[in-house]
C-alpha cells in the first residue's frame, strides 16, 4: 500500500492543502474565539521579518512610528458617513466595562482613520506642521463571517500609515510613493511575488477614499489576493474632524490625507504563491532561517562539525540554525524543515566528515549535491540569491501564462471562472458590467494600463480591467 502524503496535494483540494501547510509547518492555530488565530513561533518569525523589511522602507519614506488606542468612541466613526457605512457590518462594539454600562459604546479598532484624525486636528496648526507622516504597528478587529487563517481573521496584525499634506498633489504623490517604493518593492524583491499594479474601481475603493492603489498577486490556484493598498483620502476626514492649517497666505485650509496598510494576510500570500506539495518555500531574503545545519547522527565529531559550520555561516551573514537533536530520527527532522520551507539544508554525517563534504539540499529548485565543507560559507550567499530569483521568475511566469486578453464581459467571466485572470478594456466593461460579474463572485481586481502602470483616472484612455476570482 502506498504511503499517504504528508499534505493533501494542491491539485486535489487547494484549501485543504493550505490548511495542512499551516498545521504541519507549525505556522498558526485557530484561536478560542471563532475567527481568531494563534500565530506560532515559526509563523511569527516570518511576520517579524516582514515587519522589519516594511518598517525600514516606511521610515525611508519619511514616516515615523506612533501608537493610538484600540478603543475608539463610537461617535468618531459616525462623523464620516461613507466610512462608517463601509465598516458597520464588521464592527466589534464594547457596551460594558468595569461591571457597568458605558456612557458611550466604544468600537474595537477596525482601522484608525477616525481616532488619528482626532489628534491630527490638534497637532496640525500651520503649514510648518506639514506633511505629518505617521505609521503604527497594531492589531485590528473586523468581525469576519467566513474566517481563514492569515487571509481573513476577526483579529489580525498590520501596519497602518496616516498622513496629512498641504496640497492634493503632495498627498497623491505620497500615496503613490508608498505604493511603489514600500509595498511593491517589498513584495517583489523580498517576498518574490510578482504583482499586478493598479487602482481600484469606485465599487472596490476603500470606504471614505477618493482613490485606492492596489497590488494584486496570483496564487497557485489562479485566484487573486490583494497584497497591499494605499489610499488617497482627499479631504473627507479633514472636513469631518476639522483638520485645518494656516497657510503661508494666512488663511485656514483643510489638509489632504492618505492612509495605507499591509497585514498578516501577506503570510497567507507567501504560502499560496510559493508553496508546493511538500510544504512552504520561503524566499531567502525573507527567511528568518535561511539555512539549517543537520547532524545525521549523534557522533561527537559530527556534532562538533555541525556547530562549527553553523558558527562559520553565521559569521558570513547567513541566518542559520543548528539542528543537533539526534534523539529525533534524521528523516523526520529533514521532512519538518522541508515543510517549513527553509531554503537550504546542510546535512552532515560520519561519512561526510571522512570526505570533507556536506550534503546540500535546496528547497526551492529541489535536489541534493555534495559540497566541500570549506566552500560552504562562500557558496551559500550565491545559492540563496539564485533561489530568490527563481521564486520571482516562477511567480511572474505563472501570472503571465494565466492572464488572457479578452474583448467581452462573457469572455472575461469564462476565463476567470476557469481559474485564470482576464484583462479587457474598462470602457467595454464599465460599472454596469462590473456589477454583473459580481453576481458570479468575480471582481475587477484593479485598473491598469497595457504597460502595467497606474492610470490617472478610471476613464483614462487605454485603461484595462483585470477580472478574477479572489480571496
Amino acid at each position: 500500500m502506498a504511503k499517504a502524503p504528508v499534505l493533501t496535494p494542491q491539485a486535489d483540494d487547494f484549501p485543504r492543502w493550505y490548511q495542512d501547510v499551516i498545521n504541519k509547518a507549525e505556522l498558526a492555530d485557530n484561536g478560542p474565539v471563532r475567527g481568531t488565530m494563534v500565530i506560532r513561533p515559526y509563523g511569527y518569525g516570518l511576520w517579524e521579518r516582514m515587519q522589519r523589511e516594511v518598517d525600514l522602507r516606511i521610515k525611508a519614506a519619511g514616516a515615523e512610528n506612533a501608537y493610538f488606542p484600540m478603543f475608539i468612541p463610537q461617535s468618531y466613526l459616525t462623523r464620516e458617513a461613507e466610512h462608517v457605512e463601509g465598516f458597520a457590518p464588521e464592527l466589534a462594539v464594547v457596551t460594558h466595562g468595569g461591571g457597568k454600562e458605558l456612557d458611550e459604546p466604544v468600537v474595537v479598532r477596525p482601522t484608525s482613520e477616525t481616532i488619528i484624525n482626532e489628534y491630527f486636528s490638534k497637532w496640525v496648526q500651520s503649514y510648518r506642521d506639514l506633511p505629518l507622516l505617521i505609521n503604527q504597528w497594531a492589531n485590528v478587529v473586523r468581525w469576519e463571517m467566513r474566517p481563514r487563517v492569515f487571509l481573513r481573521t476577526s483579529e489580525f496584525l498590520w501596519q497602518e500609515g496616516h498622513t496629512a499634506h498641504a496640497t492634493y498633489e503632495d498627498a497623491r504623490d505620497y500615496a503613490a510613493l508608498i505604493h511603489r517604493e514600500v509595498y511593491r518593492d517589498f513584495i517583489v524583491n523580498v517576498l518574490g511575488i510578482d504583482v499586478a499594479v493598479g487602482r481600484k474601481t469606485a465599487r472596490e475603493r476603500f470606504a471614505g477614499a477618493i482613490n485606492t492603489l492596489t497590488l494584486e498577486g496570483m496564487m497557485r490556484d489562479g485566484k487573486a489576493l490583494q497584497m497591499g493598498t494605499s489610499h488617497e483620502l482627499g479631504q473627507n476626514f479633514a472636513k469631518a474632524f476639522d483638520t485645518t492649517y494656516l497657510s503661508k497666505d494666512g488663511d485656514q485650509r483643510l489638509v489632504w490625507q492618505t492612509s495605507w496598510g499591509v497585514s498578516t494576510r501577506m503570510v497567507g500570500g507567501l504560502i499560496m504563491s510559493h508553496g508546493d506539495d511538500n510544504g512552504l518555500r520561503v524566499p531567502p531574503r525573507l527567511a528568518h532561517v535561511q539555512a539549517v545545519v543537520l547532524a545525521i547522527k549523534g557522533d561527537d565529531a559530527v556534532l562538533a562539525k555541525v556547530r562549527e559550520v553553523g558558527d562559520r555561516l553565521a559569521a558570513a551573514g547567513v541566518r542559520v540554525q543548528v539542528d543537533d537533536r539526534t534523539d529525533t530520527p534524521f528523516g523526520r527532522r529533514a521532512v519538518d524543515w522541508e515543510l517549513k520551507g527553509v531554503p537550504v539544508r546542510i546535512e552532515i554525517g560520519p561519512r561526510d566528515l571522512e570526505n570533507g563534504t556536506a550534503m546540500l539540499a535546496r528547497r526551492i529548485p529541489g535536489g541534493k549535491e555534495p559540497v566541500r565543507l570549506d566552500a560552504l560559507a562562500e557558496l551559500l550567499p550565491k545559492v540563496l540569491e539564485d533561489d530568490q530569483a527563481q521564486l520571482l521568475r516562477e511567480s511572474r511566469e505563472r501570472r503571465e501564462a494565466n492572464t488572457s486578453d479578452v474583448r467581452t464581459e462573457q469572455e472575461a467571466a469564462e476565463v476567470a471562472l476557469a481559474g485564470g485572470w482576464a484583462r479587457m478594456p474598462w470602457s467595454e466593461l464599465g460599472p454596469e458590467g462590473e456589477a454583473r460579474l459580481a453576481e458570479q463572485a468575480l471582481t475587477v481586481r484593479c485598473l491598469h494600463l497595457e504597460d502595467g502602470s497606474v492610470p490617472d483616472g478610471d476613464d483614462a484612455p487605454g485603461t484595462l480591467a483585470l477580472v478574477a476570482r479572489s480571496y
